[in-house]
C-alpha cells in the first residue's frame, strides 16, 4: 500500500518560515518524481515545484527565489522550506509522486499552511 505522508503545516506570519516534510512508503522512491502543489479554498490545485528522479528541480514563478524543495532518497523523503512566506502563500499544501514510466501517481492527505498576522 502506497502512503505518502505530510507533515509540517501550522500558522506562520508574513515573512516567516515553514519546512514541510512528506515521507513515501510503498514505492521505489529514487525512481518518482516528487511534487508539491498547493490548493487555497476555491481555487484549483496548483503545482509550486518539482524534483525529478534525476535531480532536476523547478518552481513556480510565484516562489522562486523564496522556496527550496530538496529529496532525501534514504529517507524516502521530500521537503519543501518555504521562506518570506506571504498571506497568498495560504494553501492546504499536497505531496505527489508521479512516475511516467508506468504513469503512477499518488498523492498525500494535505498539510495546511496559513500565513496570517
Amino acid at each position: 500500500q502506497v502512503q505518502l505522508v505530510e507533515s509540517g503545516g501550522g500558522l506562520v506570519q508574513p515573512g516567516g518560515s515553514l519546512r514541510l516534510s512528506c515521507t513515501a512508503s510503498g514505492i521505489i522512491f529514487r525512481l518518482y518524481t516528487m511534487r508539491w502543489y498547493r490548493q487555497a479554498p476555491g481555487k484549483q490545485r496548483d503545482l509550486v515545484a518539482a524534483n525529478t528522479s534525476g535531480g532536476r528541480i523547478n518552481y513556480a514563478d510565484s516562489v522562486k527565489g523564496r522556496f527550496i524543495i530538496s529529496r532525501d532518497n534514504a529517507k524516502n523523503t521530500i521537503y519543501l522550506e518555504m521562506n518570506s512566506l506571504k498571506p497568498e502563500d495560504t494553501a492546504v499544501y499536497y505531496c505527489n509522486a508521479y512516475r511516467e514510466y508506468s504513469l503512477t501517481n499518488y498523492w498525500g492527505q494535505g498539510t495546511q499552511v496559513t500565513v496570517s498576522s
